[in-house]
């Protein structure tokens, strides 16, 4: 089962290149952050086309997540559970049965945090904190779980060509790598670096100076598995030649592969 995450940056202004990727890459389940878009808007028949089921957590003009999958869902659960008041559409589960029992996927799309020192930044951390208590309630089931998304978060200095011009930025403070980091402390092997410790090793370019011709890029998308998924992981990538097409996003398809099938 192939499993991808992909922050699409608007899912109207790509939809021709998500329908060629899903077409090339054939993914089982696909979870997009920044979709940009009401659910009622959200170009469902074009994908459904394809073979997929399409659940969405959409907002108007920003923000937005979905799941497309090949197999049905058994369950959808929208918002991260902890702060009523929080109405940013940033958190989907969806529910599978698969020959080996339930998978759960989530599509997440983490606060930026920018600029430091102001509530967004607080919004951030505390929205990790919420995060990290979700998912310490749902490893308690004992079943491969995939948190998939656009973290917003540099874990290391290996993860930036250039670490140094994020020193101020929220995505590489020392109070969003903690969060990540105790996130993974729970008990999550994060699928990229399962299987790559290799430099240059980018989901994220920004349009501006160049960046993907100089590939001056971060990592910030990532597959977290619990220990269920882990043990029935076979392979990661990035797909990364996807920058290169026409109107791109500036993020690329990150994907790890697990022996598991529809049930």
């Amino acid at each position: 089962m192939k499993i991808v995450t992909w922050n699409i940056n608007g899912v109207k202004a790509r939809l021709g290149n998500l329908l060629v990727w899903l077409k090339d890459s054939n993914p089982d389940i696909v979870c997009l952050q920044e979709i940009k878009s009401v659910d009622d808007q959200f170009p469902r028949a074009e994908i459904e086309a394809l073979g997929y089921h399409v659940e969405t957590h959409g907002q108007k003009g920003f923000n937005g997540v979905a799941i497309l999958s090949k197999l049905r869902f058994d369950e959808v659960n929208r918002g991260l559970p902890g702060d009523d008041a929080d109405e940013q559409a940033r958190f989907i589960e969806g529910v599978f049965s698969t020959d080996k029992g339930v998978l759960r996927v989530v599509s997440l799309y983490l606060p930026n945090g920018n600029p430091i020192g102001t509530e967004k930044f607080s919004y951030k951390l505390s929205w990790m904190a919420r995060l990290e208590n979700w998912a310490q309630e749902r490893l308690l089931l004992e079943e491969p779980l995939i948190l998939g998304g656009d973290y917003n978060v540099i874990p290391e200095p290996i993860d930036a060509r250039n670490p140094d011009a994020w020193l101020s930025d929220a995505l590489f403070q020392p109070e969003s790598r903690q969060g990540f980091r105790r996130l993974l402390n729970l008990g999550f092997t994060e699928a990229t670096r399962a299987v790559t410790d290799a430099p240059d090793t980018y989901t994220f370019w920004d349009y501006q100076a160049g960046a993907w011709q100089k590939n001056n890029g971060i990592r910030i998308d990532f597959l977290l598995m619990s220990p269920e998924a882990a043990n029935r992981f076979s392979a990661a990538s990035i797909e990364k030649h996807v920058r290169a097409w026409e109107k791109p996003s500036d993020h690329v398809p990150v994907v790890a592969e697990l022996a598991l099938r529809p049930a």
